[in-house]
């Protein structure tokens, strides 16, 4: 036997001493890596029973859509599987500048750069821009991917308390002539509400920091023609620097970062996250690049899960349920503790609905809640009988 075997090995205490997810798979209640076996736009079947998907961030639905299917097909014809190499060495594809120059011109930017996932956009944004003596300000409600970014710079890392641009003006005031980032979701993951972009762009001005803004959740969702936060204000010229993801209304997987021509080139030589990964697979960038062709061709599809989130949003605040400040397709469901969360989430896994749990870390224990998500191709019927269940499940735990 190996004598490394039989020794104690003190990185390890802490991996035999997690217990709790272990005892929520015990009692039934465990809802992560519920594997799907099949899914059909919104309808997915996971243990054998088909339920509507009403966790999905395809907003637009276009995960199934025929153009993006075909693109998808034809580039794994084309070129193959992967790129089996960087972008910065033998990663490259012509379908990479493709959508680069289509994403700048969509908007409104001198260029982009595409990364292999949003996460690592906003990896290789803030560590590759904040260096040393710089400083990045970030909202505490930020995506788990900004705060790694933060980390991962050399720049020291501010923040402050969600929206409070009173607090954010004061610490951007303390910090003089160094270089500053200020960077925010466009819209928040968890609470679906939409971050005020014109008062950002009044501090951020005022204190000469630059201002990026996270558009994982809003392209697809705001702005004229879908695209984002900024554009939904009129503010996309006073924004320096646009991120997003193609996991959510455009079907894949990847990310980019669109600004100035000369921060896109700095980053792609300085963007470790960029230059020290495999670019972005061929099928998933043709996919991409479908995707925002049907975006901007089918507007309807923007209009119907509108139409579906103000049919949702009604129907909770008319049962009676808190959903906090959504004004987007996100809608959170608050339910209380975990123990309740997680009861009320398996009552209606049970009944058919899939629905994603949130609980600490990423909330206060007392805020726990269900976060509820919708695309443009579900029907009002299905919006309806999730409500049914919602009601019947809402009463019988006395969560309404």
């Amino acid at each position: 036997m190996d004598t490394h075997t039989l020794q104690h090995v003190a990185l390890f205490d802490k991996c035999k001493g997690f217990t709790k997810a272990r005892e929520i798979q015990a009692a039934g209640l465990y809802p992560y890596f519920k594997p799907i076996s099949k899914a059909e736009d919104t309808v997915v079947v996971i243990e054998g029973k088909e339920r509507v998907m009403m966790g999905s961030n395809n907003y637009l639905g276009l995960t199934h859509h025929p153009k993006v299917l075909e693109s998808s097909r034809r580039a794994l014809e084309l070129f193959g599987s992967g790129c089996t190499g960087s972008r910065f060495l033998n990663g490259t594809l012509d379908l990479h500048e493709q959508l680069e120059a289509r994403l700048a011109e969509f908007l409104g930017k001198e260029a982009a750069l595409v990364f292999s996932t949003g996460y690592q956009a906003n990896l290789g944004l803030i560590s590759g821009l904040v260096g040393r003596g710089d400083i990045v300000f970030l909202d505490k409600l930020d995506h788990a991917s900004i705060v790694d970014g933060a980390k991962m710079s050399f720049g020291e890392t501010e923040r402050f308390n969600h929206g409070d641009l009173e607090q954010l003006d004061l610490r951007l005031g303390r910090r003089g002539d160094r270089g500053k980032l200020v960077i925010v979701d466009g819209v928040f993951s968890m609470e679906g509400n939409i971050a005020d972009v014109p008062g950002l762009v009044r501090v951020a001005q005022k204190h000469g920091a630059a201002l990026a803004i996270d558009d994982a959740h809003s392209v697809g969702v705001l702005g004229p023609n879908g695209e984002g936060t900024a554009h939904h204000f009129g503010l996309q010229d006073e924004v320096d620097i646009l991120v997003g993801t193609f996991s959510k209304s455009l079907a894949s997987i990847g990310g980019f970062v669109a600004g100035s021509e000369s921060v896109i080139h700095y980053l792609k030589h300085n963007s470790r996250p960029l230059i020290f990964t495999a670019a972005l697979p061929p099928a998933n960038t043709a996919g991409v690049l479908a995707a925002l062709e049907v975006m901007i061709a089918e507007p309807e599809r923007r209009e119907r899960l509108w139409e579906n989130t103000r049919h949702l949003q009604d129907g909770f605040r008319s049962l009676g349920f808190d959903i906090g400040p959504s004004q987007t397709p996100i809608v959170p469901v608050l339910i209380g503790t975990i123990e309740h969360t997680f009861l009320f989430w398996r009552r209606m896994f049970d009944a058919g609905v899939f629905t994603n749990p949130v609980v600490p870390p990423a909330v206060p224990p007392d805020q726990c809640r269900l976060r509820t998500s919708l695309m443009a191709t579900h029907t009002a019927d299905q919006i309806d009988w999730a409500l049914d269940q919602f009601a019947r499940i809402g009463k019988e735990t006395g969560v309404i």
